[in-house]
């Protein structure tokens, strides 16, 4: 499915389960179609594009907290690989993930990962 289609659908269920999100950031791959979709459900869909004067990595705004939060997750050993066969197991272990990702800034004590083994 194109990067449009998916985005529309995703919208959608987003404001579906959460009834107030107002705002989305999308990369360049979405067109026009997944825009006016999110003005129609009321979110503002904003296209955040890579610089093109600067080659090689660059931080883009907002793509960050993905790539961190993709990050933490992969300190747990079960989701740095695809070892699930169905989607709710999947989703368990990134709550999972995510509740100890939370639970570790709050105390500020560590657990040992798997590469710390």
């Amino acid at each position: 499915m194109s990067d449009n289609a998916i985005g529309k659908t995703l919208l959608t269920q987003a404001r579906t389960t959460y009834p107030t999100i107002t705002k989305a950031w999308v990369d360049t791959g979405f067109k026009n179609a997944a825009i006016e979709h999110g003005a129609r459900l009321g979110i503002d869909v904003e296209v955040v594009p890579r610089r093109s004067d600067q080659p090689g990595f660059h931080v883009v705004k907002r793509r960050w907290v993905v790539e961190r939060t993709l990050g933490w997750l992969m300190l747990h050993r079960r989701l740095a690989r695809d070892y699930e066969t169905r989607t709710d197991h999947a989703a368990v272990m990134i709550r999972v993930a995510s509740i100890d990702n939370l639970a570790r800034r709050i105390t500020g004590e560590t657990t040992p990962t798997w590469r710390d083994t």
